[in-house]
């Protein structure tokens, strides 16, 4: 059963082995406030290792994503409080690395519209959905300060040209041009869609071996600072994969939780304890193997 914690600005629901966090002051239009931010560390740090919660879905309350940063925020920016200023931007910094990091799947639904630090959440998230109609602006550079914390999420969402222009422009659009830049991964038309569209992702994730998932992030994420000696090395030959018995709703399945060895697309498997071994395609291997918990050994 998954623990959740309790929050001020944040509602929290479960259900079926899926979280959904709803930034939950409408009447202001959702701004990251201090709290808000100190609550969605919270929950970032009290689920990430609760492999029962499969994935995550960002929204806001009242039909509005987030306004991003309050105003507080920027008066503190703009009259020269550095202490202030800088202690805020380190911590919205932690936070949105801890999220474009989290072991489970991270879902960005947006209605209304994802403004500023707003959007740069949703850019941290594997997936973005969101309305055609849906407004979305990096408004940093108009008031006077930049997009330092969520730059690099923003690129890493849409890319490094696409993403510059972004932001140096403070750039504003709708949902169907979010779409085509790469803001979005999905547009939806109306509710019903918005809704499907997020169903069918997290089906899909659930199809999916929550350790199998946490470690293709990991080494998704990891990726651009390996060196191409050690990507080739490293999952070549250090990544071995231990096998051993476990059961699903009654029925005895393999289950890889170290590492596999693969050979002339062919993969070895060692149930440890029946001292058996069998060899098979990998395309059979993908039909009998469930992947829970790959934890690569490098």
């Amino acid at each position: 059963m998954a623990t959740l914690p309790k929050t001020q600005t944040l509602a929290l629901d479960f259900e079926q082995g899926w979280l959904t966090v709803w930034f939950n002051q409408p009447e202001r239009r959702n701004p990251l406030t201090d709290e808000a931010v100190e609550d969605l560390a919270t929950v970032i740090a009290s689920i990430k290792d609760q492999r029962d919660i499969r994935g995550m879905t960002i929204r806001g309350k009242g039909g509005f994503f987030c306004a991003g940063g309050d105003l507080k925020g920027f008066n503190a920016m703009a009259s020269g409080a550095t202490d202030e200023s800088m202690r805020m931007s380190r911590r919205i910094g932690h936070v949105l690395a801890e999220l474009n990091a989290l072991p489970q799947v991270t879902v960005a639904v947006i209605e209304g519209a994802a403004m500023a630090g707003g959007l740069g959440v949703a850019c941290c998230c594997d997936v973005t959905v969101g309305m055609h109609d849906a407004k979305f602006g990096f408004s940093e550079t108009r008031i006077g300060i930049t997009p330092a914390q969520i730059a690099r999420y923003v690129l890493q969402k849409c890319g490094y040209s696409t993403g510059r222009r972004l932001m140096l422009t403070a750039a504003r659009f709708k949902g169907e041009e979010a779409g085509r830049l790469g803001v979005l991964d999905f547009v939806a038309t109306d509710t019903t869609e918005l809704e499907q569209i997020e169903k069918r992702v997290k089906q899909d994730v659930l199809e999916c071996a929550p350790g199998a998932v946490a470690a293709c992030k990991a080494l998704i994420i990891g990726m651009p600072q390996t060196p191409d000696e050690d990507k080739v090395e490293n999952r070549n030959e250090k990544i071995n994969y231990k096998i051993r018995e476990h059961s699903v709703s009654k029925i005895p399945v393999l289950m890889i939780c170290g590492a596999k060895e693969v050979q002339n697309q062919t993969i070895t498997i060692r149930r440890f304890g029946l001292e058996q071994q069998q060899t098979m395609s990998l395309d059979e291997a993908m039909d009998k193997l469930s992947l829970e918990s790959c934890t690569p050994s490098i």
